[in-house]
């Protein structure tokens, strides 16, 4: 429902995502797959005379502040004061505001409820103030908005994903393409392990421990691969290396450093793997049954199987599951899913898994605090009123 009384001239709405595959790469300048869902967050946005306004119908919080002002924390009005400096930084001044907003995203989940609402923000504010609303500029904008202004490491996975939109491949490397894809059979459910999670406290420690293991690795190797070793986590020509060339050269890096940097070439070669299955072509690869191939939902199944092995490295190489998101990666397979995984930064959220839709009433009861059976959604929608 729209807020209480009139006058609003503008409302923008937009997904929230699911962390389908390559996850944790985005902040590396590799590709990632998101997948937009049916829970979605609105702004309603109107001018107002020197002053912005923000409120949460949701939560009730709200604010007043100039135009301008920097955030000091990480609160809901933090956000909209981000997107109003990313904003103007961006040429488009907002004179003034008051801004309504109510997500359906649950917050802390894996389904990128923080980039939704500031997508949304932008995306209000702008056309508002006679900006631009492609998807594009937004999703740019709220990044640099959460990343630059508001600190927070993350990538450009969950603005792209929520401003585009359907099940998108977004290439993080300027100039930020992004590639449509279909997947014609599964339903996708998100479970819930109820565990707060945040961006903010995941990200730093581990760009901290691949950065310490590239550095080490750049001092082992020979000059041939230093180069491609140059940088940071974010600077390194990730698509050019392979682990076999790395391996005699990874034991002088310490642990776990080393195991981040595995993480990231296995994680990468499993993705370009699905990607091919995606659009229709049959891939060999140890962690996908050939049997697979002779079902009609082969894609499916295919997909599902890299899920799931993406799922053990997050597990096992970069160390952001839990033993309760095991269990509901677990009980999903058992039940019926084609796979399964974390979504989001880890250590807590939502774990996705693909399922067919017979299978989609029996993931029930194991353990999680919710449950959602998701539609692929439209990206960002802004309407004037």
């Amino acid at each position: 429902m729209p807020p209480s009384g009139d006058g609003f001239e503008v409302v923008a709405s937009t997904p929230g995502r699911l962390d389908f595959l390559n996850t944790h790469q985005d902040y590396k300048g590799l590709p990632v797959v998101s997948v937009a869902v049916n829970l979605r967050t609105y702004a309603w946005a109107k001018r107002a005379r020197g002053v912005c306004r923000a409120k949460s119908l949701n939560t009730g919080e709200s604010a007043e502040f100039k135009p301008g002002e920097l955030p000091s924390g990480r609160s809901f009005p933090d956000y909209v004061k981000a997107a109003v400096v990313a904003l103007a930084r961006a040429g488009v001044d907002v004179g003034g505001c008051e801004l309504a907003v109510r997500g359906e995203v649950p917050i802390a989940s894996g389904m990128a409820s923080s980039a939704a609402l500031l997508v949304a923000s932008v995306a209000a504010l702008s056309r508002l103030w006679g900006g631009r609303t492609d998807p594009a500029f937004v999703a740019e904008t709220a990044y640099r908005a959460e990343r630059e202004i508001m600190g927070i490491p993350c990538g450009r996975l969950d603005q792209y994903g929520s401003a585009f939109g359907g099940i998108a491949y977004i290439n993080t490397r300027p100039p930020y393409n992004v590639e449509r894809l279909s997947l014609g059979e599964g339903v996708f459910v998100a479970l819930d392990s109820g565990i707060r999670h945040s961006t903010a406290d995941v990200h730093p420690k581990r760009q901290a421990e691949l950065d310490e293991g590239l550095r080490a690795l750049a001092e082992a190797v020979p000059p041939g691969l230093k180069e491609k070793l140059r940088g940071s986590h974010s600077e390194v020509k990730w698509e050019e290396l392979a682990e076999e060339e790395l391996a005699p050269y990874l034991a002088k890096v310490p642990r776990p450093a080393a195991r981040r940097i595995i993480f990231t070439l296995r994680m990468h070669a499993s993705t370009l793997a699905a990607l091919e299955v995606l659009r229709g072509r049959r891939v060999e690869a140890p962690y996908i049954d050939p049997k697979a191939y002779d079902y009609p939902d082969w894609r499916a199944r295919a997909v599902g199987a890299v899920m799931t092995y993406q799922h053990s490295l997050l597990r096992d190489l970069y160390d952001v599951s839990l033993p309760e998101l095991d269990r509901l990666v677990d009980g999903a397979i058992v039940r019926g899913a084609y796979g399964a995984k974390l979504s989001g930064a880890g250590l807590g959220g939502v774990v996705i898994a693909l399922a067919p839709e017979e299978a989609v009433e029996r993931m029930r009861g194991m353990g999680e605090a919710r449950r959602w059976a998701l539609r692929v959604d439209e990206g960002l929608k802004v309407e004037d009123l």
